[in-house]
């Protein structure tokens, strides 16, 4: 063993080598010690290993060459030098996908981020006055003007802005809000979690499937600081139900003086029913029952980055704004300036459904995604193996996100199966290869579904089916 180990190279004599010099040009010189270190570990271990088996088998001489370790530390080199957040190519259907990013910003929105993140901005600058500034200005010009409400700021994301509003409205008093209505968001936060974290009490009321106004009413007392409404994207409750209308609980809060907040949990701005994606009360919709605060997602249906969206009355925003906990939630200016790009799409709601990918993607017509499908079937069927079988198949897409439960979103998937090589290994395959393509698996196939993809992705996908094949 002792023999062996004198053999592998030392961490100085490959550092020496042409190879490594030329890494050392390319890469940082920690990751280059950091690969050449674990290369010859790994061969360190396998004596030992060896040692301890007392297999007598003979370690290949390679591995203890200069040549053998420098191979094995390319390899390491460059998975280390990877970024971990890559992108991906998403092939399941599932349009806003929590895993993968949710909402695709559009190309007006990625044109924001990049002229503000250049150089310097006025983040919070009055350039009129030449004097410091408000950050949420950049926003509530275009929110007020979109929705007609007196105020607008924005947080890091919709757990935030709610946690902030409860903070600011009810700390240390109780929030009234329906048990049918206690919901749970990605990543097991509750409602009820959230609430106990931003110093105020729940105080549930109705059922699980029936609350009336009177319920609401009842439970109204001295120490009441809100009450709530809680729209649940992500579920919907069928058959023997009822809830409390906005507006009706927009005029009990106005009779006993108390503030009524709604959050709507995605928060659109299109009638997404005049398209046949699904049921989704609008933001403007939610403003004109009278409410007093609002709150919605940024990445979900409104289709732009992670956001927490706060609209409403200004009485209720200003202390919301002045909140010492609203500093640690805010925004940076790369996401007001994606979010300022895709508000501003909505000024023409026409071109909106078609230049932000989230609406287009629930909104395109079934001919535009037969028409992806085809083009994948075509390129696939052109691959020079008789093991593969492709099909062409109707299916269902997901908005995803906590977005539209009861949604239906018609599809046509491709589905391929082959003779050698399961489900589970050409999935595997796709998703670890280089693009990073993500599909789904149903009855032993793989499936692509075109909802989600753009024509140049789908010449990847065919690409990357056949390297697979080939090797």
């Amino acid at each position: 063993m002792k023999e062996l180990l004198k053999q592998l190279p030392s961490v100085d004599e490959l550092l020496k080598d042409h190879r490594t010099k030329q890494w050392l040009e390319s890469y940082p010189r920690v990751l280059v010690l950091e690969a050449v270190r674990t290369a010859i570990d790994a061969r360190r271990k396998a004596i030992f290993k060896s040692a301890e088996t007392k297999t007598g088998r003979k370690i290949d001489d390679a591995l203890f060459s200069t040549e053998g370790v420098l191979n094995h530390a390319e390899l390491i080199l460059t998975e280390l030098s990877e970024p971990s957040l890559q992108p991906v190519i998403n092939a399941t259907g599932v349009i806003v996908h929590t895993n993968l990013g949710r909402s695709i910003l559009s190309e007006k929105a990625i044109q924001r981020v990049v002229e503000v993140s250049r150089g310097y901005s006025n983040l919070e600058y009055d350039i009129p006055a030449g004097e410091r500034g408000k950050r949420h200005v950049h926003i509530e010009g275009i929110l007020t003007r979109l929705t007609g409400v007196e105020a607008a700021t924005a947080v890091n994301n919709n757990a935030a802005a709610v946690l902030l509003c409860l903070n600011t409205l009810a700390c240390g008093k109780e929030v009234i809000v329906s048990r049918g209505e206690l919901v749970e968001i990605g990543g097991s936060f509750r409602v009820p979690d959230v609430m106990e974290r931003s110093n105020a009490t729940l105080r549930e009321v109705g059922t699980t499937n029936k609350t009336h106004l009177k319920d609401y009413e009842k439970a109204i007392t001295g120490n009441t600081g809100l009450i709530l409404k809680v729209h649940t994207s992500n579920y919907k409750i069928v058959g023997f139900t009822k809830e409390v209308h906005p507006d009706e609980l927009a005029r009990l809060g106005e009779k006993h003086g108390l503030p009524v907040m709604w959050d709507l949990g995605s928060g659109s701005f299109i009638d997404l029913t005049t398209y046949g994606a699904g049921n989704e009360p609008t933001v403007q919709q939610a403003v004109d029952s009278g409410v007093d605060v609002l709150t919605f997602s940024g990445d979900k249906l409104l289709g732009g980055p992670q956001a927490g969206m706060i609209l409403g009355k200004k009485k209720y925003l200003d202390p919301i704004r002045s909140n010492p906990l609203a500093r640690a939630l805010r925004l940076d200016k790369m996401t007001l300036a994606a979010l300022d790009g895709t508000l501003g799409q909505y000024l023409d709601m026409g071109k909106a459904v078609h230049d932000i990918p989230t609406l287009w993607m629930l909104t395109q017509p079934l001919e535009e995604i037969e028409r992806k499908a085809r083009l994948i079937a075509d390129g696939l069927a052109n691959i020079s193996t008789g093991n593969l079988t492709v099909t062409m198949q109707d299916d269902t897409s997901q908005s995803g996100g906590g977005a539209l439960p009861t949604g239906n979103f018609p599809t046509k998937t491709v589905c391929i199966r082959h003779s050698t090589l399961s489900a589970n290994q050409i999935e595997m395959r796709l998703r670890t290869g280089k693009p990073h393509i993500i599909s789904r698996i149903k009855e032993g196939m793989v499936i692509f579904d075109p909802r989600t993809l753009n024509d140049e992705e789908i010449g990847k996908i065919v690409e990357a089916v056949k390297t697979i094949l080939q090797h």
